[in-house]
């Protein structure tokens, strides 16, 4: 009986998450089929391993482990691949007109080392709370709040001096 219960929580818990759990991992790998290659592994992880979950009230943020860590693996395991999106090509070619729509934001994220960009995203791109946020990276709620200051300072010096360089 515990366990069909566990199955439905979970099962809700992906459905209402599904769009956010993509975006989380299409920030990490930047592709849409590794993304979604991701999702599926992760669903297929939370699901073979359900009976792990002690807490159904915190199936959200154990699930959101799950996919951040499967991203992680992701990334460790085709670190010498690079793919880029068609769309990303296009936005280089010159027969496309230059849209600099959050671009610095986007390029500068990138460049943050995993452990900023992984706080930045879930805190703000997901909307989750500073606990929350702990919860997923498996780390305590002050490195967490001292991660999000040092990344915003990070994004907030590499925003500026890409600023300076433009007026130069």
């Amino acid at each position: 009986m515990l366990n069909r219960k566990t199955e439905k929580i979970l099962t809700r818990c992906i459905k209402e998450n599904k769009e956010n759990v993509y975006r989380l991992a299409y920030s990490y790998v930047k592709n849409k089929e590794d993304a979604l290659d991701i999702v599926q592994d992760s669903i297929y992880k939370a699901m073979t391993r359900m009976d792990l979950l002690k807490d159904h009230d915190a199936v959200k943020s154990w699930f959101y482990r799950i996919v951040v860590n499967t991203s992680l693996d992701f990334l460790r395991r085709n670190k010498k691949i690079q793919t880029m999106e068609p769309e990303i090509i296009e936005t280089y070619s010159p027969a496309v007109e230059d849209s600099y729509t959050d671009m610095d934001l986007k390029r500068t994220l990138e460049e943050l080392p995993a452990k900023y960009r992984s706080v930045i995203v879930l805190r703000y791109f997901e909307d989750m709370k500073i606990n929350e946020v702990a919860e997923v990276l498996n780390e305590n709620t002050n490195t967490i709040k001292t991660r999000l200051y040092q990344a915003l300072q990070l994004l907030r010096v590499k925003l500026n001096d890409e600023a300076l360089k433009e007026i130069k």
